[in-house]
């Protein structure tokens, strides 16, 4: 941790790949002990970040500090001092649990990680199952057997990419309650990335909106909901329906197109949608949708489009992950 209580601390951060600008000076600051979420859709600019800050990737452009060192100039200290919670459960299904701590030691060369890893395996109440092959765990005692992998060499800050993805309901809650727990258990810093709105709401102190490698807004998540004093009407319509039309709703502030749907900023929903009845045949609506002040209405006031829409690259979480375990050898 730095002297001024930031585990994690980048000016300018920038990245370049060819004429693509991936990152685009990223000021970001985050406290020791926090959890703090990058919220965006795929292809914004969110693994990249991680890929710069636990020095997998050169910066291009900038300074970032993580757990007390600077990523440019001590990159090998850095690496010793963060864990890695990927998008996918990646273990080694033939090992049993107890014999992937082991290899996760031996790849980190450390000696003295035996007791740090029965009392992990106690935490995440995975002790009766430690010389069952991994293979046999259900997804939520794999994602139990990551996170105790990331935290076996005590770092201090851990990354956590798009974690919950693909999981259903109850195993993304189950997540989001160990990941709780291992920051106030552990007193680990965790950045997590996401593009699930409620993950972010629930489990960060602190968020950072980003689109197109830019932060387009910081705070925490009341702080960022505050500051959108409109609601949001979605809605599919037939192709007789124009934004001029929609414009001349009373209470309509903006409208919008994305794809087949209209994004009409309004000043309150519950007294625009009578009037929206009025003005179109109900044969001319497909579907309607009303979006109350949320993270997500944040995302679509700045940037006019709905996170789940506004990307679409999937990154190669398991190239990325193998990389992070070659580098800590």
């Amino acid at each position: 941790m730095t002297g001024n209580g930031w585990a994690i601390s980048a000016h300018g951060l920038t990245k370049r790949y060819g004429s693509l600008l991936a990152v685009d000076h990223v000021d970001l600051e985050v406290p020791a002990g926090s959890i703090f979420g990058l919220l965006g859709p795929n292809g914004a600019g969110k693994t990249t970040i991680i890929k710069l800050l636990t020095g997998l990737s050169d910066i291009t452009e900038g300074t970032a500090s993580v757990a007390g060192h600077d990523v440019r100039r001590d990159p090998m200290h850095v690496k010793q001092r963060v864990g890695w919670v990927a998008a996918e459960v990646i273990l080694d299904d033939d090992l049993s649990g107890w014999e992937n701590l082991w290899l996760q030691a031996k790849l980190q060369r450390l000696t003295d990680w035996k007791g740090r890893a029965e009392k992990l395996l106690a935490y995440f109440e995975l002790t009766d199952r430690r010389k069952h092959k991994v293979g046999t765990y259900s997804t939520g005692m794999r994602k139990k057997m990551e996170i105790a992998l990331a935290l076996l060499h005590q770092p201090e800050v851990i990354f956590m990419d798009e974690p919950t993805i693909g999981l259903d309901a109850n195993v993304r809650r189950m997540l989001w309650e160990l990941i709780t727990g291992v920051n106030k258990e552990f007193g680990v810093t965790v950045l997590l990335t996401s593009h699930y709105i409620e993950e972010a709401d629930r489990l960060c102190q602190r968020v950072a909106i980003i689109d197109h490698g830019k932060f387009v807004a910081i705070g925490t998540p009341s702080e960022l909901k505050g500051r959108v004093q409109a609601d949001f009407v979605e809605l599919e319509t037939s192709e007789a329906v124009t934004a001029g039309r929609l414009a001349a709703i009373p209470g309509v502030s903006s409208v919008a197109q994305q794809g087949p749907a209209w994004v009409l900023r309004v000043s309150s929903a519950e007294e625009v949608l009578p009037r929206l009845f009025q003005a179109l045949r109900t044969d001319e609506i497909h579907r309607i949708n009303v979006e109350k002040p949320s993270l997500e209405s944040v995302f679509i006031d700045l940037t006019g489009k709905r996170i789940d829409q506004a990307g679409s690259d999937v990154q190669d979480y398991r190239k990325f992950y193998m990389n992070v375990r070659r580098a800590r050898q």
